[in-house]
């Protein structure tokens, strides 16, 4: 830094990136047992002592990502200046870690505690406007610009900048700013409250404010145990949590690549036009997902009441983007003009894919598969929206089942990041990559699975609920199931749930498995009897819960009797056992039976991988991510131990085979291998 040919100091990436943090692939190499080193010893010495105390100046040129130790890198110099489309963030709490190089101290100072607050603990990305308008760019400028312009910024400096690490006038007052810490540590305990590493972030950020940034510096060290990663130079905290998240990471970045599909060499065909046949809740969902990715879309309906109705909802999901901030009136309006209405199939005839989301009818479904044969265009991929129904039924009046997939939408269709692709033995590999290539424009992670009853989401899921009915029918309080399910992460527990799908979903799904697999199916009368009461869930007011007029719920007082009357009729006694089991055992009896129908859903080739499987239950059902997917969950609880819970409750013949393990379970415990584990025998069916 005492050269005396260098005057000022640019940093920038090559080829249009600057730094997207650490490498992560490299965190299985390092984990456990490796040297260490101490923090300050790298982030400190190096970047706080050599860099940000040079006296030369330097500038970040920026364009593309710079995350987390790549923008902690740029923080350091004495200004940043960016492109456009630059994306800058410290997401390194998606990964059970906190910025390591300094972001904790840095960006509070210049974006303030708030902002930094909400960018550290949601791992939000800011583009180069933003990030300007934040104070965190010094300039925004066009890529052809940025090298010369950053240069000319450093060596037309006149005077030394304040050090990022020593601005305070971002920085509330103190007394400000402890109520902000209170606040988020308040929200964070909401929003995760199993996970511990926000906590440690919330408290080293607020160290540096109210101690001095150096002493924030150095409190990472007594906060966690960090491990010295010698090729990239950063630090990794050693937790589960840790390694569950490292794991979705990869797992969500693995699905687009299925064996005998992506791997033939196809290009994607380009989609330019989509049509969806059904203008309800799901059907308007899935056409905002298609127009907010400036997709256009003719959207069918049978009547024009109906039809005014659908395109109603649709701009209604776009103003929920507008009342957050995430959409200008002036982009909804440009993307409800990409939204036409239709009763006839007369614009089908230049549609490249028709997604159908009607009524879960399999007569119906039929009909208008032979329907959208004769008038889409021959290369037109022909979707359905079912979760229940055989595609193969679907598709069976036509002569096009090469080109049938399902598209199952878990949730909400135009908020879900996740997208669930089933092909029969019949559909062309062509279209599958076809509907990779969609669901990458649409930024949703794909899992491509096999057609079977209830596809691989709703199959490997649905002992969840039924298990809880097994629980309540012999003696556990249902709503203390609810809240051990609730306090192992996920959104809700399974009789809330059920009230949110509705009784009648609930009912037909139910019944769509019974016929399938009655062997293994827990037959409860408890739905049935109550909505005999007029009770169907919460669009109702009442269910396993009573809603107020916001929505609010509250536990039924008289729900006590209805149980009793689906105990008699099923024969069931109370078994005192069931009465006092721990939080431990209520997870254990409703996630085993579904880690179960997933090892069948690997042995039946339904799923290529049991990573598809743990993507496909935390994007598609909720699953704690921190806890790394259904299949990952249970490999750290090792498949012997669930192996043998199951077949101790397997015994009570009154409970029939719904706790007898499967072949696959078995064969993994007798051989004391990982779940996740492939085996000879288990060959996909893709």
């Amino acid at each position: 830094m005492c050269r005396d040919d260098v005057k000022a100091l640019v940093i920038t990436g090559a080829k249009g990136k600057f730094c997207g943090g650490f490498d992560i692939a490299s965190v299985s190499g390092y984990r456990g047992g490796k040297r260490e080193l101490s923090f300050d010893a790298k982030s400190v010495e190096i970047l706080t002592d050599t860099l940000e105390a040079a006296r030369k100046p330097s500038v970040a040129a920026i364009e593309g990502f710079a995350l987390g130790g790549g923008i902690e890198i740029a923080m350091v110099c004495n200004a940043l200046i960016a492109a456009p489309s630059a994306q800058l963030g410290l997401t390194e709490l998606t990964l059970g870690v906190i910025p390591g190089f300094g972001g904790t101290q840095r960006l509070p100072r210049l974006v303030g505690i708030t902002k930094s607050l909400e960018m550290m603990l949601t791992s939000k990305l800011v583009k180069g406007e933003e990030a300007h308008d934040l104070g965190l760019v010094d300039a925004v400028v066009a890529p052809d610009q940025l090298i010369s312009t950053a240069r000319r910024w450093a060596l037309k400096c006149q005077r030394p900048w304040v050090s990022t690490l020593y601005r305070t006038d971002k920085l509330e007052p103190l007394r400000e700013a402890r109520k902000i810490f209170k606040l988020a540590r308040a929200q964070a305990r909401k929003r995760t409250p199993n996970l511990k590493h926000p906590a440690v972030c919330i408290n080293v950020i607020e160290e540096g404010v109210v101690s001095g940034p150096r002493v924030g510096l150095l409190k990472v060290l007594t906060c966690s145990k960090f491990s010295f990663l010698p090729s990239s130079c950063h630090y990794f905290v050693i937790s589960d949590t840790s390694k569950s998240l490292v794991h979705i990471f990869f797992a969500q970045r693995g699905t687009s690549k299925v064996p005998s599909i992506t791997d033939l060499g196809l290009t994607p065909r380009q989609v330019n036009k989509v049509a969806i046949l059904g203008g309800g809740l799901m059907g308007s969902g899935i056409a905002t997902a298609f127009i907010l990715c400036n997709f256009p879309v003719v959207l069918k309906e049978v009547k024009v009441k109906i039809l005014a109705a659908g395109i109603y909802k649709a701009r209604a999901n776009l103003q929920g983007h507008l009342k957050t901030g995430q959409m200008t009136q002036e982009k909804l309006d440009k993307a409800m003009s990409l939204l036409e209405g239709a009763l006839d199939y007369d614009s089908f005839k230049e549609v490249d894919m028709v997604i159908e989301a009607v009524t879960e009818n399999v007569s119906s479904k039929k009909k208008i598969f032979a329907d959208l044969e004769k008038h889409c265009p021959p290369h037109c991929i022909l979707v359905s929206n079912t979760s229940t129904i055989d595609l193969n039924s679907i598709g069976e009046r036509t002569k096009s089942q090469d080109r049938i997939v399902g598209a199952h939408f878990c949730g909400p269709a135009h908020a879900t990041h996740f997208l669930e692709i089933v092909r029969t033995n019949r559909t062309s590999p062509q279209v599958i990559v076809d509907l990779l290539d969609i669901c990458k424009r649409m930024k949703k992670a794909p899992v491509v699975v096999c057609n079977c009853t209830g596809f691989a989401v709703n199959r490997m899921f649905f002992p969840y609920t039924m298990a809880a009915f097994l629980l309540v029918e012999h003696g556990t309080d249902l709503y203390r199931i609810d809240r051990a399910i609730t306090k192992f992460g996920m959104p809700m527990g399974p009789f809330r749930l059920t009230d949110l799908v509705g009784f009648g979903v609930a009912m037909a799904t139910g019944l769509r498995f019974l016929e399938n697999f009655p062997e293994r199916t827990y037959k409860s009368m408890l739905v049935p009897i109550m909505q005999e009461d007029h009770k169907g869930g919460e669009t109702t007011g009442k269910g396993f819960y009573l809603y107020d007029d916001k929505g609010k719920a509250r536990p039924d007082p008289e729900l006590k009797k209805y149980i009793e009357q689906a105990r008699s009729i099923s024969g069931v006694t109370i078994d005192p056992k069931f009465c006092k089991f721990s939080e431990e055992d209520i997870v254990e009896m409703i996630f085993f039976p579904v880690v179960n129908e997933a090892c069948r859903l690997l042995a039946e080739g339904i799923a290529v991988k049991a990573a598809d499987l743990d993507v496909a239950a935390v994007m598609g059902l909720g699953f704690p991510a921190y806890r790394g997917g259904i299949m990952f969950w249970a490999d750290s609880l090792a498949s012997k131990y669930i192996y043998s819970v199951l077949v101790e409750w397997s015994k009570p013949k009154v409970y029939g085979e719904f706790f007898k393990p499967c072949g696959f379970l078995a064969e993994k415990a007798s051989n004391g291998a990982p779940l996740s584990a492939p085996v000879e025998q288990a060959k996909s069916k893709l």
